[in-house]
């Protein structure tokens, strides 16, 4: 039987430094990697380091959840989700679930918690998810020029319902949120 190689022999080390490929909403940068056996591989990477996102599962005082409707591009649909949206540098996961939530879709919570950090895959940039508790309504959306959210309240059932039919978007960060909360 061959030997298994640890870990660290499997490592793959970062050769220069990452090449902007294209800077607007998202950047895309180019990675350079020496693999172990001393062949280089290039990677494009999303975010480049520079960016992060973050959902905010949004509690009304009665346990409704605060969601967005919009159209996504991508989905090429209109789509039922978590407000959330960039972290700006310098802020914290929480403070950028408080901006997004407020600015998407007016409503403001108390106690946020980050939840959980995670990559979905390894080109992508990290993504959070934070709770709100608390959330009630307390000012006016204040979109960015492309957006145009409906703010929805929905019942715990409702969103279930919609995750399991495969209508919402970032799916994985909701369903990772509700499971925290133990809301599945």
């Amino acid at each position: 039987m061959p030997e298994v190689p640890t870990d660290a022999e499997r490592q793959w080390e970062v050769v220069g430094d990452d090449q902007v490929i294209h800077e607007g909403w998202i950047r895309v940068s180019r990675r350079t990697y020496r693999l172990p056996d001393g062949r280089t591989a290039e990677w494009e990477m999303i975010g480049g380091g520079r960016h992060s996102g973050v959902s905010v599962l949004a509690l009304t005082p009665d346990e409704r959840l605060v969601c967005v409707r919009q159209f996504r591009p991508g989905h090429e649909r209109v789509v039922l989700g978590l407000p959330g949206g960039f972290v700006d540098l310098g802020e914290t996961p929480e403070e950028g679930a408080a901006r997004e939530l407020r600015e998407e879709t007016g409503y403001v919570g108390r106690d946020l918690e980050l939840l959980v950090s995670l990559r979905t895959t390894s080109s992508l940039g990290q993504r959070h998810a934070v709770v709100a508790r608390d959330c009630r309504l307390e000012a006016e959306q204040d979109l960015d020029a492309y957006e145009d959210c409906e703010p929805v309240v929905l019942g715990l059932d409702q969103v279930r319902t919609e995750l399991r039919a495969g209508r919402m978007a970032s799916t994985d960060l909701t369903y990772l949120a509700l499971d925290h909360l133990g809301l599945l």
